[in-house]
């Protein structure tokens, strides 16, 4: 009986575009089925179906009425009429999936099938026998063949199980003749039945001991040589040639024996045919997954992504330069570009298993614990202080004349900002900052004056007036907000800004919305900048996760009402570009732009002028990062972000996930029960450096204000 039903469209690929089609779930067999209309569907002619068994469901944020579902290597892509229709399938497909995915719970039987299914299915487990009774019988010839007396008992003992599980399906082949005989009595007294070996056996209906011993003329002899007391069985090891190819191994043995008992299970009928074993379309042009994604999966099922020594970008070239102080120092934990590559999430699959057993579609992410092997080796702190990894384009701003030349150069920085946030071209969590937890760093520019002068009613006392000085905080945990200030005093400019996260749960992907704002404050022409952030959506988080960015956003200037539009474009599901960009700058109360800007936002942008000019805009891939300076961790505070996580860093890097989540699990439970302590004695948390002011968090002594005070006091 159909839990759900009506119109959907679904993408095929051959056509490239949606096509109307009549769905139907059936909560009981965990089938989607389609139809190419209603009337078709009351026919029982049904064109494909999706098998919700171990589906995952997925939703992209940047679309309210699209939805996929990944199953059997495959991707489906469908389409609602709006977000409500899209929420009604959703919510019942979660909960078919979830029905027929959890381990050992067991659906009810449905109609037994028909005498003819039942024939097709002894088929087919009659053709899995056979492949594995040949590889037996070449593993045999190759113990034969084996000259050495420990890899022979190796052999052997492969041998001795794979026996075994030949006995297995030769029992599910008579327990299938019985049901067969229960649910359709003969009207003969005996049938002819492909049993063993592809050939015709005049069996009889089997029903006592004696019937069993059929099997027991027709197994293959077992070499007395062989013991049934080893246990020990080394899998890779090279044991058959067979199905076509050299070097097939024990999981092909495994492989035969559990399709063979696979089409033991699934005899259950629903309306027009059986349960399939995988999904299908019933015809070729009626192909409706994603064909490039299923053919990387196919082809590579465990990809692994690594960087390289050398510091490549995506095309292999040499990367940015990095140009650090002369009074810098080398901190062997967090200044090492993160190499170690995360591989396929597939070879922690119990782990993620149990991670999406817990969340649903459009769920809040803030509350689930993510696996420590996962983790970046910084804090997201640190990650916000790269927005000023080109401090010397941010700084620039306040050297330009006209206020339009001060906002094409805002959108340069702003456009520069993202790529160095990614220390890897895989995607990886950075520590979620604990409450009360800082960083602190600051940037020496190339080609700036060589200031010895200290800041020392700055943000960092030992900043210079020449370096650009960063702070950020972590200011609340629920919900995880992080304040972030930074000032160049002798440029007279500052970033004033808030970042609150909220994660959701896409399916297939990770949304996570930034939630805040940053005001840029050019103080010596009285102008500031108010610029929001881009989403980020960890993507194919089932295999190797990547990063990209999507979302609206808006930058503008209230005082020369020069303003901006910068958009970040997600990955169309079919073809299409990752990371894409567009910019538009607008002059006041102009409907068009003067200005766009197209390209990568971690490659190369390119700007088009109204006047007919062009330029590269920005090259992240080759203009220098200027590397931060921090302090050495025995100098810092006790809760600034190096020295707060040094012992989970340098686990992770020693690649000890255990004792790295033991440190962790530390530091979270003691910021548990320091909250727990405070709400006992009434006390509320106090913030170091920012407070709040309304809806915003401000720094507590802005350069703005330390300016207007020293004037005021002159």
């Amino acid at each position: 009986m159909a839990t759900m039903e009506g119109p959907l469209s679904k993408w095929t690929n051959v056509m490239k575009g949606w096509q109307y089609r009549w769905f139907v779930l059936d909560e009981n067999s965990g089938i989607l089925s389609y139809y190419t209309s209603k009337d078709k569907m009351m026919r029982g002619s049904r064109r494909g179906c999706v098998r919700l068994k171990g589906a995952i469901i997925g939703i992209d944020d940047e679309d309210d009425s699209t939805f996929t579902i990944t199953v059997d290597l495959k991707t489906f892509h469908f389409q609602a009429r709006d977000a409500d229709e899209r929420e009604q399938w959703i919510a019942a497909l979660e909960n078919t999936v979830y029905r027929h995915s959890q381990p050992g719970k067991k659906v009810e039987p449905k109609t037994a099938a028909s005498i003819e299914e039942f024939d097709h299915k002894l088929m087919e487990t009659d053709a899995y026998l056979q492949i594995l009774i040949d590889q037996i019988q070449a593993l045999e010839a190759r113990i034969d063949a084996c000259p050495d007396a420990v890899e022979k008992e190796k052999y052997s003992v492969i041998k001795v199980t794979a026996d075994g599980m030949v006995e297995a399906i030769k029992h599910a082949i008579v327990m299938m003749q019985i049901t067969k005989g229960k649910l359709f009595p003969p009207k003969i007294e005996s049938l002819k039945e492909p049993i063993l070996n592809g050939t015709l056996v005049d069996l009889p209906l089997l029903t006592s001991e004696a019937n069993f011993n059929h099997f027991d003329r027709l197994k293959p002899p077992v070499p007395s040589s062989v013991s049934s007391d080893n246990v020990c069985v080394e899998q890779g090891i090279d044991v058959v040639h067979s199905m076509g190819g050299k070097g097939t191994s024990l999981p092909n043995i495994n492989l035969a024996a559990e399709k063979a008992h696979d089409v033991t299970e699934n005899l259950d009928v629903k309306g027009d045919g059986l349960i399939p074993e995988v999904s299908y379309s019933s015809s070729d042009d009626e192909e409706f997954y994603d064909a490039e994604e299923h053919k990387s999966q196919q082809s590579s099922p465990q990809r692994k992504v690594s960087i390289p020594t050398d510091h490549l970008n995506e095309n292999n070239h040499a990367g940015p330069t990095i140009i650090a102080a002369e009074d810098d120092y080398f901190d062997e934990l967090y200044d090492e570009v993160d190499k170690e590559d995360l591989g396929s999430l597939e070879q922690h699959g119990s782990i993620i298993a149990h991670l999406l057993s817990q969340v649903r579609i459009g769920m809040d992410l803030t509350k689930v614990v993510l696996p420590t092997f996962i983790l970046e080796r910084r804090s997201l702190l640190e990650m916000f202080a790269d927005f000023f990894a080109h401090p010397d384009l941010f700084v620039k701003i306040a050297d330009l004349e006209t206020p339009r030349e001060r906002m094409v150069q805002v959108i340069r920085w702003y456009l520069s900002a993202f790529h160095a946030g990614r220390n890897s071209s895989v995607a990886k969590k950075p520590y979620n900052p604990i409450i009360g937890e800082t960083f602190q760093c600051v940037w020496s520019l190339p080609e700036t004056g060589t200031s010895k002068e200290t800041v020392e009613d700055g943000p960092l006392p030992w900043s210079t007036k020449d370096n650009l000085a960063f702070i950020a905080e972590q200011v609340s945990h629920h919900p995880p907000i992080s304040a972030f200030y930074a000032e160049h005093y002798n440029k007279k400019i500052s970033l004033d800004g808030y970042i609150w996260t909220k994660s959701k749960f896409l399916g297939l992907s990770i949304g996570v919305h930034m939630i805040g704002q940053a005001v840029i404050s050019v103080i010596g022409k009285d102008e500031e900048y108010t610029i929001t952030f881009p989403n980020g959506y960890g993507r194919s988080i089932l295999t190797v996760p990547w990063v990209e960015l999507g979302g609206k956003i808006h930058i503008g200037c209230a005082k020369t009402g020069y303003s901006a539009t910068v958009e970040f474009h997600t990955k169309p599901f079919y073809g299409g570009k990752k990371h894409r960009v567009t910019a538009k700058i607008f002059d006041p109360d102009a409907k068009n732009p003067f200005v766009t800007i197209e390209g990568e936002w971690n490659g190369v942008m390119f700007a088009t002028y109204t006047t007919g000019q062009s330029e590269c805009f920005v090259d992240t891939k080759t203009i220098p990062i200027i590397k931060k300076r921090v302090q050495p961790r025995d100098q810092q505070g006790d809760y600034e972000s190096r020295r707060l996580w040094k012992d989970v860093t340098l686990y992770l890097k020693k690649k000890d996930v255990e004792k790295a989540t033991e440190c962790k699990h530390y530091l979270e439970k003691r910021q548990r029960e320091e909250a727990k302590d405070r709400k006992e004695k009434g006390l509320k948390w106090e913030t170091k450096y920012f407070h709040e002011v309304g809806e915003h968090w401000v720094y507590d002594r802005p350069l703005l204000q330390r300016l207007g005070a020293e004037t005021s006091v002159s």
